[in-house]
């Protein structure tokens, strides 16, 4: 999906409410996830199961919550794809 179309269903799914592309909000920003993750073959899997279940811990205190079934699997994983690419 181009960055452009991924941007506005992060911004439809309520997304940069918490996170900026590239500023921590109440999440951290999507380029610091990327980096993050850079090399991790397993990174795909593990975020996209963040994303529907939420959690804690890996980026502070602030929990994140769940983001399904309200954002629709193929768009997490859309998403998810996105912040990788950055």
């Amino acid at each position: 999906m181009a960055a452009p179309t991924a941007e506005a269903l992060a911004q439809k799914s309520n997304c940069l409410m918490c996170h900026g592309v590239d500023k921590k909000i109440l999440g951290p920003a999507y380029k610091d996830v990327a980096a993050k993750y850079k090399g991790d073959k397993t990174a795909e899997a593990k975020l996209i199961q963040k994303v529907k279940t939420g959690g804690s811990g890996a980026w502070g205190d602030m929990p994140m919550p769940p983001n399904s079934p309200q954002v629709k699997d193929e768009d997490i994983k859309t998403l998810v794809q996105w912040i990788l690419s950055l």
